[in-house]
């Protein structure tokens, strides 16, 4: 099964009130999820991977998956400093992952 977040854990995460619908908020998560998945060049999936073209969402794969999605929400303008120093964050939580 593909990976999913629940939209309640995302905003209780990222300190989201109402001020993000929660359409707008799926789209970030639905965005940061491929992201992360063309970032490791794997699928995010529920449980055990079946595959080496698999890759779970464990804790720190969903953390990198949070910070995107704080961050976008946080700043849906221009993006300046605080950006690179978030995907700093989400490049070292998912180095390992990553295929080269």
């Amino acid at each position: 099964m593909v990976a999913a977040l629940d939209l309640a854990l995302v905003r209780e995460q990222c300190r989201i009130v109402d001020e993000v619908s929660d359409h707008l908020l799926q789209s970030y998560v639905d965005a940061a999820l491929a992201h992360v998945q063309m970032h490791c060049d794997r699928t995010l999936v529920e449980g055990e991977p079946s595959s080496e073209d698999e890759m779970a969402l464990t804790a720190d794969v969903r953390q990198a998956v949070l910070l995107l999605v704080g961050s976008w929400a946080e700043n849906r303008s221009a993006l300046g400093e605080v950006s690179s120093e978030i995907a700093l964050g989400v490049s070292r939580l998912l180095w390992y992952r990553k295929r080269f």
